[in-house]
């Protein structure tokens, strides 16, 4: 597995800290994510989260993990939203509300293949196998149509355009494409 990461490139009401194994002493508030976990005995991610709020208590968060494949990521993003922290493990998303950990929402993608904050426009890009999936301050952006038969690449952001490449299984070929940031719809040149 790839070493996990961080990246806080939007602003936060947080702090958060990945632990390499469980605590021995648990703190008193500790949350699993998804909340039925039966992936958590192939592995988790433990990060103790400190919500900027005085009036919250840090807290543990147990991510489950998807995939113990170095090619999807592990680590840990600000997103658009400030309350809001993301975590990856082996490739399964946690966009987790610190001020309220009970909610979150899992990105549908098994796994998330690339994370990238792209702050100019205020949202987190998940990239999956078939499309991509844009995190703002409200929650989910947008959802791109299939954009690939097996693996999706952001290879460049410039003004409102994400460019990338999937692979086409008809033609066995990487195709460009690209799509309006602000909608997630594809820009026909």
């Amino acid at each position: 597995m790839n070493p996990p990461m961080i990246n806080l490139s939007f602003p936060h009401c947080w702090q958060a800290e990945m632990l390499a194994s469980r605590p021995f002493i648990l703190p008193q508030r500790r949350f699993v994510y998804p909340v039925e976990a039966e992936e958590i005995e192939r592995g988790a991610l433990e990060v103790i989260i400190r919500p900027e709020a005085s009036s919250w208590r840090p807290f543990l968060a147990t991510c489950a993990l998807g995939f113990s494949d170095p090619a999807v990521p592990t680590g840990l993003w600000s997103v658009p939203n400030p309350d809001e922290l993301c975590a990856v493990s082996g490739g399964y998303a946690y966009v987790i509300d610190v001020n309220e950990p009970e909610r979150f929402t899992m990105i549908p993608y098994r796994p998330v293949l690339a994370v990238r904050p792209v702050p100019s426009h205020g949202l987190l890009l998940f990239a999956g196998h078939h499309s991509i999936l844009a995190w703002g301050t409200e929650g989910e952006a947008w959802q791109s149509g299939r954009l690939s038969s097996e693996g999706v690449t952001i290879t460049a952001i410039s003004g409102n355009l994400l460019h990338g490449l999937g692979w086409d299984m008809m033609t066995d070929k990487e195709t460009p494409f690209a799509l309006d940031l602000r909608t997630g719809l594809p820009i026909r040149s």
